[in-house]
């Protein structure tokens, strides 16, 4: 037994180095812990988020980060260095732009998912399809400059003889999340998402669809970023992605596979 002053100072001593080894050993697990940068279009956040929760539990070493926005912009930040492992997008232009700068890995990509465009409206809005958009005051759509949903709504309205009637009274967002809110929160009468938008929502009403053949196919691309500097845990987190499982995430939240 220790006895003594002596004896209580060797105790604290003991008790000092016993704390300092737990904080080293905490320090090195945090360390250890990977950070994955994935750029994704605002649409998938939802299910994106369930995926994270999924994932991170099944790999303790991976903690993965989500940038959200529109397509466009996300790659003009990957083209000025952003620091980005993974790049999912909601149109085809802007991840071929990256293609064709060497920014995405090669054989680390693929066509991930599809989409549909629809018009959607609040609750009080006597909206009866898009032939009637005129008779409403404000419609907001992604910027069609950067945001591909808008890209898709103005071609789809040009395709229908619409643009030219309604330019006056469209509201551009920087994302199709930002459609969905104004349109939530009465701030325009109606606006053009995509159906998984829509189907996240509550407060809004799907009014039509828009024909597919008045745009170009939505598909979602993703890829590992060449410049990663996790690309293998990239690459593992891309698989994922394509899993059974993540799929299932994706199909629930109105997205279509591609497989």
């Amino acid at each position: 037994m220790i006895k003594g002053r002596s004896g209580l100072y060797i105790l604290v001593f003991l008790f000092l180095l016993l704390l300092a080894g737990c904080q080293s050993s905490k320090g090195e697990t945090e360390k250890e812990k990977s950070e994955l940068v994935i750029s994704a279009a605002a649409s998938l956040q939802k299910a994106l988020t369930e995926i994270e929760a999924d994932y991170e539990e099944e790999n303790e070493d991976i903690s993965l980060i989500f940038n959200y926005g529109g397509s466009g912009s996300l790659q003009h930040q990957i083209q000025n260095g952003a620091p980005v492992d993974l790049f999912i997008s909601a149109a085809i232009e802007p991840f071929e732009n990256l293609l064709d700068d060497g920014l995405i890995e090669e054989k680390a990509y693929s066509n991930l998912l599809g989409n549909e465009l629809v018009l959607i409206a609040g609750g009080k809005t006597d909206l009866e399809g898009v032939e009637n958009l005129d008779s409403v005051s404000k419609i907001a759509i992604g910027s069609p400059d950067s945001v591909p949903a808008g890209k898709y709504a103005k071609r789809s309205l040009e395709a229908l003889g619409l643009w030219a009637m309604i330019e006056d009274k469209l509201i551009f967002t920087k994302d199709v999340t930002q459609v969905l809110t104004y349109v939530e929160t009465g701030n325009v009468e109606a606006g053009l998402v995509y159906s998984t938008d829509a189907k996240s929502s509550s407060k809004v009403k799907v009014i039509d669809t828009l024909p597919n053949d008045t745009h170009e196919e939505i598909i979602y691309p993703a890829g590992v970023i060449s410049s990663s500097k996790e690309k293998e845990k990239a690459k593992k987190f891309y698989a994922y992605l394509q899993s059974d499982r993540s799929l299932e995430i994706f199909k629930k939240y109105g997205f279509k596979g591609m497989k």
